[in-house]
């Protein structure tokens, strides 16, 4: 039999090209695929959120009592934290002010500021405050609104969940600079029950002054997050609308991670109302976007709850459900940052 090599070899240059088309596709759909904004790299390993650590941080603010400024409660609960923040190896910063409230009672206030990585310029701000309540204003029983409350879920349990992110930082430190802080003065504006003309600005004094004076000269961050209450059982974080207006690539970003987790029960994306917290002063003083992650009961009549500033407000109250979605949301947000 008579081979045909021109037509062979023709044959086989026809596979060649065939195969070399094939291959040519194949990398340019890889290429395409890469390059498509909708498809997301993988994420880093995050270090696991412990719950039960969180609350355990929790109950050891309010075994101190009330954290009203001025108090010996409030005194021992701060070297609490310092410690807690030193024992973590964060950079401690402590900003000790005298403060004036809205009745011209003077706090002896006092910042907490832990700071990882403290030389990265690229930092992302943590914030909640730690003082509670001198009031519990929203009591029914009269007799007891002038009593100050334990404050679990308003005020210990962001700084619970702050604290655990801190351990785990130690153990694992993120590829951005983090400051945690625990604002004073927060929560000592004026009650329902003051007979006296109102007075602007009496909350958040704390963030107040630290929006005038950041404990580092000319700081900045990307973003921050405050943490308000919490850890209450059955909580629902809406989208905050001082957040929303002035932080919405970051409300979009942490109400996104959240639905990912699985926690689209506490993170409901849906907007509630605006309310005056830290995270205002931190923007209007700082420019700084900062979202407010904070609970919203939009069937109770205050919008927080029935315990908020009452006596209820206690560790009854706190749920680990709600300690570890809130704070396994912040921690992939945290570490995947870039």
């Amino acid at each position: 039999m008579k081979r045909n090599y021109p037509l062979l070899a023709a044959m086989l240059m026809l596979v060649i090209a065939i195969g070399s088309c094939s291959n040519n596709r194949k990398q340019a759909t890889e290429a395409d695929e890469n390059a498509r904004p909708d498809v997301v790299p993988a994420s880093v390993v995050v270090p696991a959120f412990n719950a039960d650590s969180a609350y355990r941080y929790v109950k050891e603010q309010v075994d101190f009592g009330p954290r009203v400024p001025n108090t010996a409660a409030h005194r021992a609960c701060g070297d609490y934290l310092i410690n807690k923040l030193r024992q973590f190896s964060a950079q401690v910063h402590v900003q000790e002010a005298d403060l004036v409230a809205y009745d011209n009672t003077i706090l002896k206030a006092r910042n907490i500021i832990g700071s990882f990585n403290p030389d990265n310029r690229r930092r992302i701000l943590l914030c909640a405050h730690w003082d509670s309540r001198p009031y519990a204003d929203e009591e029914r029983n009269k007799k007891k609104q002038k009593e100050p409350i334990l404050g679990a879920n308003d005020g210990a349990s962001g700084v619970g969940v702050l604290l655990e992110m801190a351990r785990l930082m130690q153990q694992q430190a993120p590829t951005i600079g983090v400051d945690i802080i625990f604002f004073d003065a927060e929560d000592y504006g004026i009650p329902s029950f003051h007979k006296g003309a109102y007075k602007a600005d009496t909350w958040c004094l704390g963030s107040q002054y630290w929006g005038r004076v950041p404990h580092v000269q000319g700081y900045n961050a990307r973003y921050g997050i405050l943490l308000d209450m919490v850890g209450g059982r059955g909580a629902t974080f809406y989208r905050e609308g001082f957040s929303q207006r002035t932080a919405p690539e970051q409300v979009k970003k942490i109400w996104d991670t959240a639905q990912r987790l699985g926690f689209g029960s506490f993170f409901p994306q849906a907007d509630g109302m605006e309310v005056t917290d830290d995270h205002i002063y931190v923007y209007e003083r700082t420019r700084i976007p900062c979202v407010d992650i904070i609970n919203y009961q939009p069937d109770s009549d205050s919008g927080f709850g029935d315990f908020w500033h009452t006596h209820q407000d206690n560790m009854d109250v706190i749920d680990r459900a709600t300690l570890n979605a809130v704070g396994r949301t912040v921690m992939e947000v945290v570490y995947n940052e870039k």
